[in-house]
């Protein structure tokens, strides 16, 4: 009996710590992180507006991105705690808002008070708080979407990222000490540290590239997955990938515009930012399975409207300078006949895209979209109301795949 006590005792104290574990990842932990954000947000605004500002559509939309991270992951962790996506999620909006802060209080420190505000020091040092959102966003990929490898081929990448990411922000936050600490601070307008120190950036840059060797990897891990699912955790990934593509194009574009020269370059610069935000809005989608069924036509659509617009936008400068440059017409009138039929390829343009892009993005719907219009080609011949009743159950089971189909007829003559 003396020698089961402690044992009992020892599975107590286990299952106490559990319990507190679990507590701390809990709906209501979830909700104080993301009151955090919003806070954080609302200092962002303040700061925006006490420093002027000279780029304040890309802070502000780096600061609506932070929202959506820190919304969706509030969302998935109250709804799943035990899904580390939701917490990753989180603390990506956290650490891009107080980047930002960080950036513009920097800037109203030693731009605008000369350095004496209090806590100018750690502004600048958080300088490269932007990494470990950076880090944890393939993290979330790799994890997408119930938290687990299912794979453990896998694992040594999840375990090099681990070792990996910890040792690369740390090098940069020692660099970005070493180049402050004991040394004249001068701010850029927009935050940014001008001095630098360039020790250790090699190692830096090395280590960038390895952990983008591993985010490459997991991409490719997500397609293989994706060529190999099907149901319900295809059309997760497909949100996914979605969110993904709009990323990327994201960057390119913005990679293309550079710094902004204009308000109007500067305007395009925060919305193209902005769109940064498919991807957690999307992963979260993925994960609480809502709207699954509508992905397929959201991308069709998406698709089809892009290729249209970019269609009638190259007829409309053809015509134009086909008008101006060939035919010598004044250029109010080749600017209107150009516009007249861009707007009346419009409609014809549109469906056969469309069409196109169903046949190859939306299997489902096209399909049972012929399936449909070829029963409606068989009813005009048919006479027999038995062969109707079957021929119709055979229609609703291809189209829809339902549980039970039930034919009423009205025998009334």
């Amino acid at each position: 009996m003396d020698e089961a006590q402690p044992a009992a005792g020892r599975a107590q104290v286990t299952t106490e710590v559990t319990a507190r574990h679990f507590r701390v990842a809990s709906p209501a932990t979830a909700t104080v992180l993301g009151g955090l954000v919003l806070a954080l947000v609302v200092a962002c605004a303040l700061l925006t507006y006490l420093t002027s500002d000279l780029q304040p559509s890309a802070d502000l939309a780096a600061a609506a991105i932070s929202v959506v991270f820190g919304a969706v992951g509030v969302v998935v962790a109250r709804h799943l705690p035990r899904n580390p996506i939701g917490w990753i999620l989180v603390g990506c909006g956290l650490w891009l808002i107080v980047f930002t802060d960080a950036s513009l209080y920097s800037v109203l420190d030693y731009r605008i008070h000369g350095g004496g505000l209090p806590l100018g020091l750690v502004a600048v040092l958080l300088d490269n708080a932007w990494l470990p959102a950076l880090m944890g966003v393939p993290l979330a990929i790799l994890l997408f979407p119930d938290g687990r490898l299912m794979a453990s081929r896998w694992r040594w990448a999840l375990w090099a990222y681990i070792a990996l990411g910890p040792v690369l922000m740390a090098g940069a936050f020692a660099g970005q000490a070493g180049a402050v600490i004991g040394r004249p601070i001068h701010v850029a307008p927009d935050g940014q540290l001008v001095s630098s120190n360039s020790g250790g950036s090699a190692f830096v840059n090395a280590l960038f590239l390895l952990l983008a060797l591993i985010w490459l990897a997991w991409v490719v891990r997500q397609v293989i997955s994706y060529r190999r699912s099907s149901g319900e955790r295809r059309q997760q990934l497909k949100w996914l990938m979605s969110g993904g593509a709009v990323c990327v194009v994201a960057v390119v574009a913005n990679s293309l515009i550079g710094t902004p020269a204009t308000p109007a370059a500067n305007l395009i610069s925060a919305v193209l930012v902005l769109a940064f935000a498919a991807l957690p809005a999307s992963i979260g989608v993925g994960i609480l399975k809502y709207g699954l069924y509508e992905i397929d036509r959201i991308i069709s659509r998406t698709l089809a409207y892009a290729i249209v617009t970019g269609l009638l936008v190259g007829v409309y400068a053809g015509l134009v300078l086909l008008a101006t440059q060939v035919l010598a017409v004044t250029s109010p009138v080749a600017v209107a006949a150009s516009t007249l039929a861009a707007a009346a390829l419009f409609s014809p343009l549109r469906r056969r895209v469309q069409k196109a892009v169903d046949r190859r993005f939306n299997r489902a719907r096209y399909d049972a979209d012929r399936t449909a219009a070829a029963f409606a080609a068989r009813l005009k011949d048919e006479v027999d109301l038995d062969a109707v009743k079957v021929d119709l159950a055979g229609l609703v089971h291809q189209a829809l795949e339902p549980a039970h189909v039930s034919v009423w007829i009205n025998e009334r003559r």
